[in-house]
């Protein structure tokens, strides 16, 4: 009885710490995975989130596609993309399903003139007011490799 207590416990403490949830962004203080600048701007920013439960907060959404191109993790490790939606500042979306405007425009951390977007009218409505081109998230990470 007192080692399937123990074990009971030991399994409940383990499953604890091995959440693969996101983590909010703590602006002003986190720093990016990346560029390794603070993260300051909630209209911007981005995570990813493995299935060991590693959390990686970035600045910019253009700054998670250059770790990923660069190959600093690999896609098979990652539970989890997100993005902050621009509509919402600092709200996390999937960035697998979001879309995304590149606009000169609409200036983002890092200069890549990047903004995400959990609806996809949410970025055409802002496209026809600043300009610029949408992508999915496919899109974009072809768009930053080259």
């Amino acid at each position: 009885m007192k080692v399937f207590l123990v074990l009971s416990v030991i399994f409940s403490l383990i499953s604890i710490s091995c959440s693969n949830e996101p983590e909010p962004i703590n602006f002003g203080t986190d720093q990016c995975a990346h560029c390794k600048m603070t993260i300051e701007d909630p209209r911007f920013g981005a995570e990813i989130v493995t299935k060991k439960g590693k959390v990686f907060k970035f600045d910019a959404a253009e700054c998670m596609v250059n770790y990923i191109n660069k190959g600093k993790i690999s896609e098979t490790d990652v539970e989890s993309f997100l993005v902050i939606d621009f509509s919402r500042p600092s709200t996390l979306v999937n960035a697998l399903e979001a879309a995304y405007l590149i606009s000169p425009n609409l200036p983002s951390p890092m200069g890549a003139n990047l903004s995400s977007y959990l609806a996809k009218n949410s970025a055409e409505t802002q496209k026809n007011s600043v300009g610029g081109e949408l992508f999915n998230w496919d899109g974009l990470k072809q768009k930053l490799k080259n």
